[in-house]
């Protein structure tokens, strides 16, 4: 075997191996964060550009230079910390929106939007993608969160009723046909209607929220005195944060106010959940080992690697080519007949012939006469062994041996006694 030339250079090697871990390491991060798409689908979420989605929100946040984040991880975003924005449609799991909000009370402050909007996909032609028909209004049925909590639509009585109003801001609505308010107890109210229903609240509770306080013009020693927990934000009616309302400026700014009340801290991330809309990311085994307890296997797996990769290109020598597979020549001849013998099981066949063999080699080498018979070359040999004085069996006892040899580890051990007595005689 000899040293081959590498089909690609130490540099080359390396950059395929650097792209390839590169590109794996994108893949995890895409699959952990599930990027796929904006979701701009016609729903009402922080991905929907139709009238009842709530990107124009997100974008006037971001452009506010806040932190917006568009969550699709369930577990991340039950550990996450900062403002949580949920928009679950009406049909969500209220025992999943208890736990979630629960979950985060002790992490930041959430915004827990009420779907109202019943909407379908643009007829038109012309029309963009995300846009969408209002067909009817549908309310939330969240059993299992605030259930103590009532939500209505209906109308606004009267001119002097229309649109929202906090303190002495007041701002239209995009339909005052169609309104959307709660009443309960445990309610204090930030924006309400005309007519005085209550359009956002925050849940009264222990905590202590100084800025949502001055929002909604109340004390601003309301409340209780427990600073660990942040505030839960009921916004009943959707079109204060959507994108139909987000078409007035004044309500756009009563969005803004409303959402950093809330955080109540500008550095605080603010992230808009698209789970209960039907985009969350499910975990896979690529993003699992990449978590505890796993992430220490997988680190170990990595090192592993390291050490291999090491190994291959600092090894001793050069390559080796490889040989042919058929050798050439005498003694491949000799040793694929040999080989061909044993598989075949008749390894004991060849015990005579190479006897024979063996006793004839020994007679033309000692110059006997031709014409004799077997058994006359075999005693002439026997005699010569004797007169030399070369200890050991007579060739005619060592050729009987052989000859009557079975098993393969008898041959080989008897042929030898005849090889050795072959030697001795030339």
């Amino acid at each position: 075997m000899s040293a081959a030339p590498a089909p690609f250079s130490r540099g080359t090697i390396i950059g395929m191996l650097l792209t390839g871990a590169l590109a794996f390491v994108a893949l995890l991060w895409f699959l952990g964060n599930g990027t796929g798409g904006s979701g701009n689908n016609g729903g009402a979420h922080v991905g929907g550009q139709g009238l009842n989605g709530y990107a124009g929100l997100a974008r006037m946040l971001e452009a506010e230079g806040l932190d917006v984040q568009r969550q699709r991880n369930r577990r991340t975003l039950e550990i996450a910390t900062g403002l949580l924005i949920l928009t679950p449609p009406a049909e969500a799991d209220g025992k999943e929106i208890a736990k979630v909000v629960e979950a985060h009370r002790y992490l930041g402050p959430t915004i827990v939007v009420t779907p109202k909007w019943f909407a379908m996909g643009a007829g038109s032609s012309k029309a963009k993608r995300g846009w969408v028909q209002l067909i009817s209004t549908q309310g939330p049925e969240w059993r299992g969160f605030a259930d103590n909590v009532t939500v209505a639509i209906g109308k606004e009585d009267g001119p002097a009723a229309r649109g929202w109003k906090l303190g002495e801001r007041r701002g239209p609505l995009p339909d005052d046909r169609q309104v959307e308010s709660g009443s309960g107890k445990g309610l204090v109210p930030i924006v309400t209607s005309g007519d005085g229903r209550i359009l956002a609240a925050w849940l009264d509770d222990d905590g202590y929220y100084p800025a949502l306080n001055r929002l909604a013009g109340v004390d601003p020693d309301y409340g209780g005195d427990n600073e660990e927990i942040y505030p839960v934000v009921l916004v009943f009616e959707p079109d204060l944060l959507d994108n139909w309302g987000l078409a007035d400026k004044s309500t756009a700014l009563l969005a803004r106010d409303l959402v950093t009340a809330t955080a109540d801290d500008d550095s605080m991330s603010i992230i808009f959940d698209m789970t209960f809309n039907g985009f969350g990311a499910n975990r896979n085994l690529l993003t699992l080992a990449f978590e505890p307890p796993f992430l220490a296997a997988t680190i170990c797996l990595l090192l592993a690697a390291l050490a291999v990769a090491w190994r291959a290109f600092n090894r001793f020598g050069p390559p080796l080519r490889e040989g042919p597979d058929i050798a050439m020549g005498k003694a491949a001849l000799v040793a694929n007949a040999a080989g061909l013998i044993r598989r075949a099981g008749r390894v004991h066949l060849a015990a005579a012939p190479y006897a024979d063999a063996a006793r004839e080699r020994i007679a033309l080498a000692l110059g006997l006469p031709r014409g004799l018979s077997p058994p006359e070359i075999e005693h002439l040999i026997d005699q010569t062994l004797q007169r030399r004085g070369i200890e050991g069996p007579a060739f005619s006892t060592a050729a009987k041996h052989l000859r009557d040899a079975r098993k393969p580890h008898e041959l080989t051990r008897r042929a030898l006694v005849l090889q050795q007595i072959e030697r001795h005689l030339k």
